[in-house]
Parts: C-alpha cells; sequence; structure tokens
C-alpha cells in the first residue's frame, strides 16, 4: 500500500489547439480537422502524464468543452448546443478577475445529454498503457439549467431532475463499462453556493443542501463497492488562473459534502492560507463509513493556478501534516484543481497555454515523487 495519488481532470489545451477550436467555430475547418487536433493533445496528454510516473492517468479533457458543458454543448462558443436549450442562461460564476461564464437555458424537456464522458473516454482509452480515470458532472451543476423562479411549460422541474439524475447515472455507468478505473464528479458549484453574490442569483439561495441531497439521488443507485471508485472534486474554481468563491470558508461547506456517499474526495488545499486548519476540519468531517464505505480525503498539494512548481518536498510534508489529522489509510494526494477546466484559457500568468501544459506535468510529478516520500515516511510505502 501507498498513499493513493491522482490528478482532478483537465490539462492546459495547447495553443494550437485552441486556434483550432476557433477555427472550427468559425466554420474554418471541419470536424474531422478539429478532430486530428483533439486526438494529437490527448496522445500527447496520456504519454506525458504517464512519464510522470502517475499510477492513474487521464487525457486531460482535450476534447471537452468544459468540466460543466461536455454533455451539452461541442464548444464553449456554442456550436453544437443540444436540443432543448437556449444559449442565454444565468452565469455559473463570476470570477475575482471580472470575467464570466455562462450555461445554457432549458426551453422544455425531455433533458438528454448529447455527449457522456464515455464517449470522449473510449477514444482516449486506447493510447494509454495505465490505468485511466474519468471525471464526470455533477448534477447539481446541471440542476442550474432549469430557470431559478418559474417552470418550463409541460415539463416541471422534477420531472427534469429525474431525467438529469437519469442521464448522470448513467455518465458515470458508461464510463466504468468504457475501462475507467475511477470516475470523479466535479462539485466546484459546492463552494460557490455558500457564496452571496448579487450579481449571481443563484448563489444566495442557501442551495448547498439541495445540491448535496441532489447528487446522493444519484449517488445512492451505486453500491458499497461501485463508491469506493467514485469520488467528489471541490475547489473554488479555476479559469484563467482565477478563482470563484476562494474567499468562502470551507467550515461552511466541507460538513455538508461529507454527507454525500462517495468513497474518495479530491479537496483543494495547496492554495488554502491555513491548510492545516483544513486538514482538520477533513479529518473532523469524512466519514470511516459512508454507507459501507470509507471516505478517503485526497488533499490537494498543487496549486495550478501558479506557475511556480512545487517541490516533492512540499509535497511530502503538507502529507505528513494532514496525517495528524486524517487517518493515513484514508489519505491521497492530488491537485487542487483542473489545470484548465474550460478548453479556451490563455493561461494569463503562466505566459501562455503551452508554458502552462509543459509546468503542469512538472507539477505532477513533483506530486507523484512527493506522495511517495510521504509514504516511505509514514510507513505506507
Amino acid at each position: 500500500m501507498t498513499i493513493p495519488t491522482e490528478n482532478v481532470g483537465s490539462l492546459p489545451r495547447p495553443a494550437k489547439l485552441q486556434a483550432a477550436i476557433a477555427d472550427y467555430d468559425a466554420g474554418k475547418i471541419t470536424h474531422e480537422e478539429l478532430k486530428h487536433e483533439q486526438d494529437d493533445a490527448c496522445r500527447d496528454s496520456i504519454e506525458r502524464m504517464e512519464a510522470t510516473g502517475s499510477p492513474i492517468v487521464s487525457d486531460g479533457e482535450q476534447r471537452a468543452s468544459s468540466f460543466a458543458t461536455y454533455p451539452i454543448v461541442d464548444t464553449l462558443a456554442g456550436t453544437g448546443l443540444a436540443p432543448n436549450l437556449a444559449a442565454d442562461g444565468q452565469y455559473f460564476a463570476i470570477f475575482t478577475d471580472g470575467h464570466h461564464r455562462q450555461l445554457p437555458r432549458l426551453t422544455g424537456g425531455p433533458f438528454k445529454y448529447k455527449t457522456y464522458a464515455a464517449d470522449y473516454l473510449k477514444e482516449s482509452i486506447k493510447l494509454a498503457t495505465k490505468p485511466m480515470k474519468q471525471a464526470v458532472i455533477a448534477p447539481s451543476m446541471l440542476s442550474l439549467l432549469y430557470p431559478l423562479d418559474g417552470a418550463i411549460e409541460g415539463y416541471s422541474r422534477e420531472q427534469f431532475l429525474e431525467d438529469l439524475c437519469n442521464e448522470c447515472e448513467k455518465d458515470i455507468r458508461e464510463a466504468f463499462a468504457a475501462g475507467a478505473k475511477r470516475v470523479s464528479i466535479d462539485f466546484t458549484e459546492g463552494r460557490l453556493a455558500c457564496k452571496n453574490d448579487p450579481r449571481n442569483p443563484w448563489t444566495g439561495r442557501k442551495m448547498l443542501e439541495h445540491f448535496v441531497e441532489l447528487n446522493n439521488r444519484v449517488i445512492d443507485r451505486f453500491s458499497a463497492e461501485e463508491r469506493k471508485n467514485i469520488g467528489i472534486h471541490t475547489c473554488p474554481g479555476g479559469d484563467c488562473d482565477s478563482t470563484h468563491s476562494a474567499d468562502v470558508d470551507y467550515a461552511e461547506m466541507l460538513p455538508s459534502m461529507f454527507k454525500m456517499n462517495a468513497g474518495y474526495f479530491l479537496i483543494q488545499l495547496a492554495s488554502e492560507q491555513d491548510k492545516e486548519r483544513v486538514y482538520k476540519l477533513c479529518g473532523e468531517q469524512s466519514r470511516a463509513d459512508a454507507n459501507g464505505v470509507p471516505q478517503v480525503c485526497f488533499i490537494g498539494v498543487i496549486n495550478p493556478l501558479n506557475p511556480t512548481v512545487e517541490t516533492p518536498e512540499q509535497v511530502r510534508d503538507d502529507l505528513v501534516t494532514a496525517a495528524k489529522y486524517i487517518p493515513v489509510e484514508r489519505l491521497g494526494s492530488t491537485d487542487d484543481c483542473g489545470f484548465s477546466p474550460f478548453s479556451v484559457d490563455v493561461k494569463p500568468k503562466h505566459g501562455s497555454p503551452d508554458v502552462a501544459r509543459d509546468i503542469a506535468f512538472q507539477k505532477i510529478a513533483a506530486r507523484v515523487k512527493g506522495t511517495a516520500m510521504a509514504s516511505e515516511i509514514l510507513g505506507v510505502a
């Protein structure tokens, strides 16, 4: 046994791929030409992640429009929007640097995914020699597609939520069927739900408990054995090297988050000001028995928003400190967030997406090495 280590999901898309996405949106290239660039980026992502020594890899979401919108739209510009959706939905988040990301708006039912995460995995797993993980979006995020107030004629909110849960369950099951060893559910809206941003109406509606209950409607459809490999990811956002809810105290969110009956949690922590306090909260709030499965806390030891590369020694020290509060058999390491959750991101603090991509693999290598060092010190190597 060693301390497990795993990435969250995304990697920066190469500048060449981002240019191809823009050309595809403008009608300058075909889908086959775009797919060629996506294939190259996936191959490079997997090969370079395997070279870091990572025990489990991903394709870095090179084919996905974003961590949240891959089921419903082909690109962030709106190309290929799924049926029963309009582009003028509410904001998902407003980031601290002032930019925002917007969701589509549901106009009718039934709600169905256009693309499943397994559709990407089926292509990428052929390129890998190591086990692969797949990130999927939470039903709580996609619940924001339904108008905040009122109802859609002929399609009630409850009908929508049942369709949504069915699609989310299918997304997870198909990922496992396609060969994923682990599936993590992106829950970045959890921390944002604790922030009352007057510019963003849904954040002021105390929706955290509703989000947790909705996610459990899906998670509880899986056995304890299956849930060992179903994770939840939380962070204060990461886009254009900016966050949306880093000012929210984890104490407001963690007790609710650990009510979800998932087997492991990927928790942003490297960029927290008082990491040790949050390690303690994780140790206190995570459950040794969540309906038959122990909850493993994968603490963030890498900050994807900062171009400075962490040393293996820093990673080691964070894990050794965390083990004072979290039982070592329920401790893991991860990155704070995906390195580029939205496909079009020029990574301004890094200088370019290509530089950010190189840095990402250096950071992952440091995480892998530092985790091995901590495993030796903690007697689990």
